[in-house]
């Protein structure tokens, strides 16, 4: 286990270098840099000479591989450089926002699993039955509607016409409430149509019937082993949402104004802001494969059969 552990997180560092090598390169084709974008925000102007002063003292006047070679050091010594824009320490800024970001995915996973878990098991249960129909058909609307229109919806109804939640996050326990019903709709809806499928596999299998005819409780079957069997498919799905939730969800979190790591990734880019960006790409890529690490040491504890030998994953 630690020597797959410590591989892993050795793969790390060549993923690292060169997602950061390419966006590094993405960013630099823009026909604009950060001091042209910063002084046309402010609607200053200023003369070249002052820019190529700027220009000078941020590093960009330099080669792109230099440029890049000098962020990579500052990594490597703990310092992610200063924002473009603000001047501020990036990873003082990465910090601040980083807390909103934790709180939205921890919420919206709750809720989805709160409601898809439950809602899937009993879809399968009464396969084509009403209910079932009823479960599959909601699954789909929710499954069919983007983000961004589920939050104008919830925006409408919620906050416009009933007053209930802000429309603008205002720091207390209520601004959180439409992000996550607007994450949760969509995850919920894939995650019952999964967990459907799954218990649906699961009880068709030999056990259940042998199980069955043994006189063994249909609930007992259904949570002690039947779930237990499903979890698998489960966990892979919490592991990829959890990913792109801890990522920051750009849009959501844009439209609530919900002050977290996606949010400042956008604002990053619009201002062309690039150590902010560079530190955000880092954080996704460390992120995914720290994810995906625990979703396979979870594995080993969910069935003792898998095995992670010679540093080999599963």
């Amino acid at each position: 286990m630690r020597r797959y552990v410590g591989k892993r997180l050795l793969q790390l560092i060549p993923i690292l270098i060169g997602i950061t090598l390419l966006s590094f390169g993405l960013m630099h084709l823009a026909s604009m840099d950060a001091v042209d974008v910063r002084y046309e925000k402010q609607g200053t102007v200023v003369s070249e000479e002052v820019k190529a002063q700027i220009r000078e003292e941020l590093n960009l006047d330099k080669p792109f591989l230099v440029q890049y070679g000098l962020w990579l050091k500052g990594v490597v010594t703990g310092d992610m450089g200063v924002s473009y824009i603000s001047g501020k320490p990036v990873f003082e800024t990465f910090i601040t926002k980083l807390p909103a970001t934790i709180a939205l995915t921890l919420t919206s996973i709750l809720l989805t699993i709160v409601v898809s878990i439950p809602l899937g098991i009993l879809a399968a249960v009464k396969q084509n039955r009403p209910l079932d129909y009823l479960i599959r058909f909601g699954s789909f609307i929710g499954n069919s509607l983007p983000n961004f229109f589920v939050s104008l919806l919830l925006i409408y109804f919620l906050a416009l016409k009933l007053g209930v939640f802000p429309v603008i996050s205002g720091g207390g326990w209520n601004s959180i409430v439409l992000p996550t019903l607007t994450l949760s709709i969509a995850m919920s809806a894939k995650y019952i149509r999964q967990v459907r499928a799954t218990v649906l596999e699961e009880l068709s299998k030999d056990y259940v019937t042998g199980a069955r005819s043994r006189g063994v409780r249909e609930r007992v079957i259904l949570y002690k082993n039947v779930l237990r069997s499903s979890l698998f498919t489960i966990v892979t799905l919490l592991a990829l949402s959890i990913g792109s939730l801890l990522g920051g969800t750009a849009i959501v979190e844009s439209i609530f104004m919900w002050d977290g790591v996606g949010k400042m990734a956008v604002d990053a880019i619009t201002m062309r802001d690039y150590p902010i960006i560079q530190t955000y790409v880092i954080w996704m890529a460390v992120i995914y494969v720290l994810v995906n690490l625990i979703t396979d040491i979870v594995y080993c504890f969910l069935d003792p059969r898998i095995r992670l030998e010679q540093g080999e994953g599963i």
